[in-house]
C-alpha cells in the first residue's frame, strides 16, 4: 500500500526478510520479486491516469528496463559481505531522499513531456532500483515532478508503471541466478498485489502527510537498526 502512493514499502519488507534469516542479497532479490507483483496491482489501481498519460511512457520505459538490468547484474557481482556493509548506507540515502523529496518536486504549467535529462535521470534511478530498490519510488517521483503532469496521482500512475518494468526486468537475472527464496516471495507477492491495488484506489482519495510520516519513521528506525547490526 505504501509503495502504491509514495514508496517506502521496502523499508518494511526487506528488513523483515533479513530478520527472518534470509541472506541479504537473496532477501533483496526476494523482495524485488514480491514488489514486482505489488507494482502491477498499483499500476492497475491508477488505470485512469495511466490511460490518460500513456503517450509519455515509451522513452522512460526503455530507459528503465536498460538501467534495471545493469543494476541487477551489479548486485549479482557484489560480494555478500560488501552488500551487508552497504545496506545501512543505502537505507540512509533512501530515507533522507524521501524526507527532502517535497523540496525536489515542483509543478509546471506546460504540457506533460519528458526532457532529455529526465530520461537520463530515470536510467540512473533504474540502475539503483535494479541494485537495491528501497526509496526508488521517491526518486522517480522527484524526476516526474518536472514532467508537467497535472497531479501527484498522475505522477504516481507513471511511477508505478515504471516500477513494474524495473522490478520485472531485474527479476530475470535474479531467477536465473537462483537467489529468489520462493518460500517467502510467493505469499509476499499475493499480499503485495492486494495491497498495491487497494492502496492505489484508497490513496487516490486521501492526502498523504500521515503516510509520509509513517514511511520516514520506519526508514529512520530501520537505518538505525542496520547501522547497529553492521557496525
Amino acid at each position: 500500500m505504501l509503495n502504491s502512493v509514495a514508496g517506502g514499502g521496502s523499508f518494511l519488507s526487506f528488513p523483515a526478510l533479513v530478520f527472518a534469516g534470509v541472506p541479504p542479497i537473496s532477501a533483496n532479490a526476494t523482495n524485488n520479486a514480491a514488489m514486482w507483483v505489488g507494482t502491477i496491482g498499483s499500476a492497475r489501481g491508477y488505470r485512469e491516469e495511466v490511460r490518460e498519460h500513456r503517450s509519455l511512457l515509451l522513452p522512460v520505459l526503455v530507459a528503465s528496463a536498460a538501467g534495471s538490468l545493469i543494476g541487477a547484474l551489479l548486485l549479482l557481482l557484489t560480494p555478500q559481505a560488501l552488500f551487508v556493509r552497504l545496506i545501512p548506507w543505502l537505507l540512509l540515502f533512501a530515507t533522507l531522499l524521501f524526507t527532502v523529496s517535497p523540496l525536489l518536486m515542483r509543478r509546471t504549467d506546460r504540457a506533460p513531456r519528458h526532457a532529455p535529462w529526465q530520461i537520463a535521470a530515470q536510467f540512473a534511478v533504474a540502475i539503483y532500483g535494479g541494485y537495491f530498490g528501497a526509496g526508488m519510488g521517491i526518486l522517480m517521483l522527484a524526476v516526474l515532478a518536472f514532467s508537467g503532469l497535472p497531479s501527484l496521482n498522475a505522477q504516481n500512475a507513471i511511477k508505478n508503471v515504471l516500477a513494474v518494468a524495473i522490478n520485472g526486468v531485474a527479476l530475470v537475472p535474479f531467477v536465473l541466478a537462483r537467489i529468489v527464496d520462493w518460500r517467502y516471495a510467493v505469499p509476499m507477492a499475493v499480499l503485495a498485489l492486494a495491497g498495491g491495488y487497494c492502496g492505489a484506489r484508497l490513496f487516490r482519495r486521501l492526502s498523504q502527510p500521515i503516510s509520509r510520516a509513517v514511511v520516514i519513521t520506519i526508514g529512520v528506525g530501520m537505518t538505525i537498526v542496520f547501522f547497529a547490526r553492521s557496525f
